[in-house]
């Protein structure tokens, strides 16, 4: 029993001197942060003033620079041939369709002998025409039997002038059997069936003429006064892909409600874009100074973008800035910085406001271009 107390007693020291040590430590004097260590070394840049374009970016739909209607000429006869369908390239004349011709050459045969029936008649009228004038000072005949010889000729001159008429309206209809393409392009579209009957005037292809693209724009009404005919414009095709494109026509009026009006461009051959894409492109509006920054001098906190200014103590202070165009790897400073002011170049996102750096290097080159292109969102 005398055992077990001195056990208990034990324990109960080995915890009193173990809380003793522990208040000893926790009041020991904790290291103190070196307010005078740099934060980062990091190098230093200027602002630099460099001239760049002015662009906008438009959206809008490419569309075929003009397309033809291909259809019918005659109606009530059966569709009995097809030679082209959606995406074959054509030539002018080259055969599209084919209607049945049976019964239109059976006509062309019955017109032309009537009209070689006709040229008969003519022929002989004409000449007894001739032989009555021959005799006309004989007295054999009368005026009048003269005037009828005259005019006997000159009836079946028009009778077999009309039977000619009648041949050629007949070889004609007899052509239209053949449905050929108006001019060399693309085969947009094809509503022709086999073996349908046909209607005049109705749509059997759509061609597009020359395989020609324009792009539509729509720009603002300020906008649309700093554009001109000939004017170069770059279409997007892809991601990183471009074509170039010329303003060939640009409206003459402007939609009362939007305030936008629509430019046309012609763009270059090229195998990505199709009829009826949405797409964007930049038109080139001029070129101003733009005061740029190295991309890495600019970090974005909060949706907003902010540049370290570096003091003449080497410690940065944190300035909000506003950004415009971009190109490369240079950003433009629109407000907020001044050009003699120094900025951390890089290594931003890992500074706060009030740290001290070490500055590696007194000034660093940009890369900027004195005459590289920019891209201005427009609002459109």
């Amino acid at each position: 029993m005398n055992k077990s107390k001195y056990i208990v007693l034990a324990v109960v020291v080995i915890g009193v001197i173990g809380a003793v040590v522990v208040s000893r430590g926790a009041n020991k004097p904790q290291p103190v942060a070196d307010a005078s260590k740099p934060a980062l070394t990091v190098t230093i840049v200027l602002p630099e003033t460099v001239q760049w374009s002015e662009r906008v970016t438009a959206s809008g739909p490419v569309l075929a620079w003009q397309e033809a209607i291909i259809g019918a000429e005659i109606g009530g006869v059966r569709l009995v041939e097809l030679q082209a369908n959606i995406g074959d390239r054509v030539k002018k004349g080259d055969l599209l369709a084919r209607l049945a011709d049976e019964m239109l050459l059976a006509d062309v045969h019955q017109q032309q002998a009537a009209f070689e029936e006709s040229a008969a008649r003519y022929g002989e009228a004409g000449e007894n025409a001739q032989r009555a004038a021959r005799i006309k000072d004989s007295g054999v005949l009368s005026a009048q039997e003269l005037l009828q010889f005259t005019n006997a000729a000159e009836i079946a001159k028009a009778q077999m002038g009309s039977a000619e008429a009648r041949l050629e309206s007949a070889k004609l209809k007899l052509r239209y059997t053949r449905i050929v393409s108006p001019d060399d392009g693309l085969i947009s579209a094809r509503s022709a069936t086999l073996g349908t009957v046909s209607q005049v005037g109705a749509e059997m292809f759509r061609l597009i003429r020359q395989e020609k693209l324009e792009w539509r724009a729509e720009l603002t009404d300020v906008q649309l006064q700093q554009v001109h005919v000939g004017q170069k414009v770059l279409v997007r095709t892809g991601i990183n892909d471009t074509v170039q494109g010329e303003v060939t026509r640009i409206a003459p009026s402007v939609d009362m409600t939007t305030r936008n009006g629509f430019v046309y461009i012609g763009l270059d051959e090229n195998k990505t874009l199709r009829a009826g894409t949405f797409t964007q492109g930049e038109f080139e509006l001029g070129k101003s100074n733009a005061l740029t920054l190295p991309q890495s001098a600019v970090v974005v906190r909060d949706g907003y973008s902010y540049v370290y200014r570096v003091g003449a103590d080497a410690r940065v202070t944190q300035a909000k800035v506003t950004i415009g165009r971009k190109q490369g790897d240079r950003v433009e400073v629109s407000s907020g910085l001044a050009a003699n002011e120094t900025v951390v170049a890089s290594g931003t996102g890992f500074l706060s406001d009030g740290d001290l750096v070490r500055i590696e290097a007194a000034k660093i080159k940009s890369n900027a271009a004195t005459d590289k292109s920019s891209t201005h969102k427009s609002n459109i």
